[in-house]
Order: C-alpha cells, then sequence, then structure tokens
C-alpha cells in the first residue's frame, strides 16, 4: 500500500486537480484507491458530487476508526472511494496538537485503511503546521505542484529547507510543473531552469488548460468527461511517471 499526497505550501498551484485526477486515474487501472480530501475548502469532495460532511467533524480524525468508517463514501468509479472533507477541517491542526504524539495522529488513524486500499491520496491544505507535519509523517511520497514563478519557487525552497531542519526525508519529495503557460516566455524559462536546479523534478508538466478549470462545470475528473483532451494525455503521463518512480524505489 502506498500514501500519496498532493502538498504545497502555496496555494492555487493546482493540487486538488491533481489529486483528483491522479486517484480517479489509479482506480481505472485497477488499484483500490482512497482519496481524502483534508482541505477545509473541500474542493475534492465537490468534484466528486458528495456533501460536505464528516461524522464527529474534525474530532472523527482523533478517535476510533469506526467514525471514519461512517464518513467515507463510494465515488461513481469503480474501486475509487472518498473521506469527504468539510469545514471544521480548518481545526484538524488544533485537534492534533491538542494530542499525544500530535505529529502522528494522521498516521495512526489511517493504518487500518493500508490493508483495505492500494493507494491513499491526500488532498492537502497549503500550511505548514502540526497537520502538515502529520502528513509528513505519514505520506510515502510527497507530490508537489510548481507553477513556474518566482513565489512558487520561493515556497518549495522553504519546504524543503523545513523538512530538512526538522528532518524528514527530502528524498521523497517530487515536483512537477503545473499550470504551465507555453505562450509566458517566463514560464519557458523557469521550466528550462527548474529541472537542474532540485532534485526529485519530474519530467512531466501540466499545462494551463481550460479543460482542467471545466471539472468545476462538469464536476468530474478531466479523463472522465474528456478523455481524449490535452488534460487527460497529461495527467495520464504524470501517473505512468509517479508509478515508475515507486517502482524504481522498490527495486
Amino acid at each position: 500500500m502506498t500514501t500519496l499526497a498532493l502538498y504545497s505550501n502555496k496555494g492555487g498551484v493546482g493540487k486538488t486537480a491533481a489529486a483528483v485526477n491522479l486517484a480517479y486515474l489509479a482506480a481505472q487501472s485497477g488499484h483500490s484507491t482512497l482519496i481524502c480530501d483534508l482541505d477545509p475548502q473541500s474542493s475534492t469532495t465537490y468534484y466528486f458530487r458528495v456533501k460536505p460532511k464528516l461524522k464527529r467533524k474534525a474530532r472523527g480524525f482523533t478517535r476510533r476508526t469506526r467514525h471514519l468508517n461512517r464518513s467515507i463514501k463510494g465515488t461513481d468509479y469503480e474501486k475509487l472511494d472518498l473521506l469527504p472533507a468539510d469545514f471544521t477541517h480548518r481545526n484538524l491542526d488544533i485537534t492534533f496538537g491538542s494530542l499525544r504524539r500530535s505529529k502522528y495522529r494522521l498516521d495512526m488513524v489511517l493504518k487500518p485503511y493500508r490493508k483495505e486500499y492500494d493507494l491513499i491520496v491526500l488532498d492537502c491544505p497549503p500550511t505548514i503546521n502540526i497537520l502538515a507535519e502529520n502528513i509528513f509523517n505519514t505520506a510515502d511520497y510527497l507530490l508537489v505542484p510548481l507553477i513556474p514563478t518566482i513565489l512558487s519557487i520561493r515556497t518549495h525552497e522553504q519546504l524543503l529547507d523545513f523538512l530538512k531542519e526538522n528532518r524528514y526525508k527530502s528524498k521523497k519529495v517530487y515536483a512537477f510543473l503545473s499550470m504551465v503557460d507555453g505562450r509566458k516566455r517566463m514560464h519557458q524559462e523557469i521550466s528550462a531552469s527548474l529541472l537542474g536546479k532540485f532534485d526529485g523534478i519530474l519530467h512531466t508538466l501540466i499545462p494551463y488548460l481550460s479543460v482542467v478549470e471545466q471539472m468545476g462545470v462538469y464536476r468530474e475528473p478531466v479523463p472522465a468527461f474528456a478523455p481524449g483532451s490535452p488534460g487527460t494525455r497529461a495527467y495520464q503521463a504524470l501517473w505512468e511517471e509517479i508509478q515508475q518512480k515507486m517502482l524504481d524505489q522498490r527495486s
């Protein structure tokens, strides 16, 4: 079983879109998949047409797994389940911080599901706090979307510095270029430079496309409503590259 976290300490970088599309593609390729929405904005929950409601609210993550069992919903897609979010997720860091082993609570509560699913995908809010450290301790891989802009690079440097200072494994961090506008010279130049700037930069990039924005209209993953689109091909290539990285690390 593998836990894959779509994480960035910067908002608006295409994290949720990637989480939804990768989870869908994983399920379509035969992996039993659970996608966990950890963001109080509950955008992943919205995309899958599920009511943003969690049993026992944020406290459900501190109790026995029966509360999460009652919260998990099936989606419209075979082999793909969803643990929804609601607005009380804004209190998750406070909830975890009040408990013993506060940085390992998410790992503890998700542990039983590692036997039930081949893949757990975490859609994470853009923060570095107790919740983020729970994510770092839970995820086998951190997949970080990077827009080719100066501010996006700066926040990624902050993340890598934080991981190093707090002795988290930076080798499990993989970044990919997201929302790339090939018409912008700065995007072209920064995209080319990033491959040599950081370790763990994937070669697949996700272009800036209207079909990705249309996920909010159709409330479906891109491959479900636009299977032949460039967006589908981009996410499919990203999923294949991630799978290969996982295989390489196991061998």
